[in-house]
């Protein structure tokens, strides 16, 4: 088995990018639950973000929500992150609270919506060239909930076209990344539900179009390892979302819900070196925190994806091979089940202290009394997450 000091030196480049939005007032269908200290505006999600990198050295990008994460000047916003020592991420559009789109935006059978539609992503294309982004990324909530409601290939059609001209108006060194979800809002047909048709539009659409994989966005039961190396077979695997789910799409906090899953999707990322930045894989959450401390959330779920990677990197891969090229069933499971297994807390901790970071950034963030300062400073804030 490869040593642990060994194992951590595959961590050395790896990051993971955080939302703006976990750190806003998020709920159910049922409730928002607000939260002491929670941001006002932008500029406060960016500095709650900016404790989690600098507690956990792991996350130096959030990613934007528009028109969420709106403001006057991006280019200001952008020094901003910089200054607290963070960067702009992926910019994410919204497609799912607006009268317009009851029926569809990309989708929509009136080209006037749908023109709608693209002139919002063409809007984040231009904030992605204020900010420095690279990345926008598109999870589209069009569908149908009724049999006959309308054409499943019509929808397609023009959602083909839609997809075709917000990719023309991308930079050179832009991506779209496509997100696809299986159910919700709509319920009898969504119009991007799975892997084959986000990959199969990208396709169509060109190199720099790839799939965005949310880790709660599948079916009970689903292989979502045997998705992710699919996808980076085809070299199409842009970005994750990393959440968990028990039933549905719950972002709840990642590897909460299943960790050996966690620790199986890692392990196809690192079987092909994928956790590497020249991979071109982007490391993202995307959590609803509704009853948790929203910065703790975050560092927890950062810190279990360092933690399952870690384990993934321990895997003997010449062992691992060995054993199924004898068609040893039980003794090729038995080399993922032992890294698995393997308590790597300790070691972690150790090179978090080694790089200038403190062992336990849970503890060193409640003993800071960070909490404390933003729930008297920030009074009446009402910024947005998922649910609010």
């Amino acid at each position: 088995m490869t040593t642990h000091l060994e194992a951590l030196t595959g961590l050395d480049s790896f990051t993971i990018e955080v939302p703006s939005w976990a750190y806003g007032n998020s709920g159910t269908r049922f409730k928002v639950f607000t939260t002491p200290g929670t941001p006002r505006t932008t500029q406060e999600k960016l500095a709650d973000a900016a404790q989690v990198h600098a507690l956990t050295g792991l996350a130096p990008r959030v990613s934007l929500h528009i028109p969420w994460d709106k403001v006057d000047d991006f280019g200001t916003l952008r020094t901003h992150a910089e200054e607290l020592g963070v960067s702009i991420g992926a910019i994410n559009s919204n497609l799912f609270q607006d009268e317009d789109y009851k029926l569809g935006s990309l989708t929509h059978v009136d080209e006037k919506i749908r023109t709608k539609a693209i002139e919002h992503h063409l809007d984040c294309i231009a904030i992605m060239r204020e900010t420095g982004s690279s990345d926008l990324k598109l999870w589209l909530p069009d569908g149908t909930n009724y049999a006959g409601q309308d054409s499943l290939r019509g929808r397609q059609d023009r959602l083909a076209d839609s997809l075709r001209q917000i990719y023309a108006a991308l930079g050179e060194d832009h991506r779209l990344l496509v997100e696809y979800k299986f159910f919700e809002p709509y319920f009898y047909a969504t119009d991007i539900p799975d892997w084959g048709t986000s990959v199969l539009h990208c396709i169509e659409l060109g190199e720099r179009a790839q799939v965005v994989l949310d880790t709660g966005h599948h079916a009970p039961g689903t292989n979502i390892e045997f998705i992710v190396m699919q996808l980076l077979r085809l070299g199409r695997l842009g970005a994750f979302d990393f959440n968990s789910r028990n039933y549905a799409d719950d972002d709840l906090i990642v590897g909460a819900a299943d960790p050996f899953q966690l620790f199986r999707i890692l392990n196809e990322i690192v079987a092909v070196g994928a956790h590497r930045p020249e991979s071109g894989v982007n490391f993202m959450l995307d959590q609803c925190h509704n009853i948790e401390d929203k910065i703790e959330g975050q560092v927890r779920s950062v810190l279990n994806v360092e933690q399952a990677l870690a384990k993934a990197l321990l895997v003997d891969r010449d062992a691992l091979a060995a054993a199924q090229r004898a068609g040893d069933v039980l003794g090729a499971n038995a080399v993922l089940v032992d890294a698995f297994e393997t308590d790597i807390r300790g070691p972690l901790a150790d090179r978090r202290e080694a790089r200038g970071l403190p062992r336990d950034p849970i503890a060193a963030y409640r003993a800071s009394g960070y909490a404390q300062r933003i729930a008297e400073q920030r009074v009446g804030g009402t910024q947005a997450g998922w649910g609010s």
